[in-house]
């Protein structure tokens, strides 16, 4: 009798792990449902004390606010071109978006919200990045052709003056920045390497050749680990790099047409959102070691997100088509406090 109830403990510890390894990293919370939106999404930003989530809705030509309290959207920016990148300063209390079809750095202010600015840039303004110690947004535009350079902007956010332009060899795509380190990271897809600038002077410092990978879009840094996860389109693959000299420690398969990539530094995952309609999810170390977690399956054309570390949670735009409105559906990680609420 005791053997055998012995036994039935060793049997079951031996299953949990197999049960926790299976069990999905992102748990549906909620959907929010965007009336009268349709089209693919770009990137997002978050207002944390006004509790307000910014969707730049690229084929709808606009940026949707919505209320977090309320779950809607209750203002809508349109009359744009491409909206792509999207930054919430709270300091100034703007909103800033890089349109690529306008070619501008557009500053928005008030309640509700007016044009109070623009700068002139190259065709396909696209991602950014803010360093907030320094108050400067970095956007990469430009690459299209001779006439539009590609390029790294650097705008003042207090002045909303651009103090530099920094050349690259080809369009950037993603950004990310190291604080302690004072460099901004650039994915060059079309020449599949990645481009590090120096913030304080605003000058190309190294340019990090991948291996056998191209089309390098999203990315994430890790800056207590001091490593770089770099989503590739050709091959799909997920890789790490060793954020002080850029070489690859290590690759994964990934989804096809990786658009958004995350890093949550408290439960140290990767999510990669693939436009195929999976967000893919990994689980790092530390060190040198990535292990693929269950895939999360969303909706085709699902190809980017936000990632909130504040709330644990993750925000994943729909595409609206025909009859069926954009939407945006918010995941948590199982041990988050938000993940015990209902969805709708």
């Amino acid at each position: 009798m005791h053997k055998m109830a012995f036994t039935a403990v060793v049997v079951l510890l031996g299953v949990a792990p197999a049960l926790a390894q299976t069990s999905p990293p992102l748990e549906q919370q909620r959907t929010i449902e965007l009336p009268g939106v349709t089209g693919k999404f770009d990137h997002f930003a978050i207002d944390l004390h006004g509790r307000r989530l910014f969707a730049a809705a690229t084929g709808n030509h606009s940026v949707e606010i919505v209320d977090l309290a309320k779950n809607q959207v209750i203002e809508s920016i349109a009359g744009l071109g491409k909206p792509h990148g999207l930054a919430w300063v709270e300091t100034t209390q703007s909103l800033y978006v890089a349109d690529g079809a306008l070619a501008e750095l557009r500053l928005y202010r008030g309640n509700p919200f007016k044009l109070a600015g623009k700068i002139k840039l190259s065709d396909d303004a696209d991602d950014l990045v803010l360093d907030e110690a320094a108050h400067s947004l970095y956007i990469g535009h430009g690459g299209a052709n001779a006439a539009n350079p590609a390029r790294i902007a650097v705008v003042d956010v207090d002045t909303f003056t651009l103090t530099a332009d920094i050349p690259t060899s080809a369009h950037p795509e993603a950004l990310d920045f190291d604080a302690k380190g004072h460099r901004v990271f650039a994915n060059i897809a079309d020449s599949g390497e990645v481009a590090v600038v120096d913030s304080t002077t605003h000058r190309l410092s190294a340019q990090w050749k991948l291996q056998q990978a191209s089309d390098n879009v999203p990315m994430a840094y890790d800056p207590e680990h001091a490593v770089l996860f770099i989503a590739c389109r050709t091959p799909a693959v997920l890789l790490a790099l060793d954020a002080t000299n850029g070489h690859e420690f290590a690759r994964l398969p990934t989804g096809t047409g990786a658009d958004d990539l995350f890093y949550d530094s408290r439960l140290q995952r990767v999510y990669v959102i693939a436009g195929a309609g999976e967000v893919h999810a990994y689980q790092f170390d530390g060190q040198k070691s990535l292990k693929p977690l269950p895939m999360l399956p969303t909706a085709a054309g699902a190809k980017t997100a936000l990632f909130v570390p504040a709330h644990s949670l993750l925000y994943v735009g729909i595409p609206g088509a025909g009859a069926h409105a954009a939407e945006i559906r918010v995941y948590a990680t199982p041990s988050s406090p938000q993940s015990a609420a209902g969805s709708r």
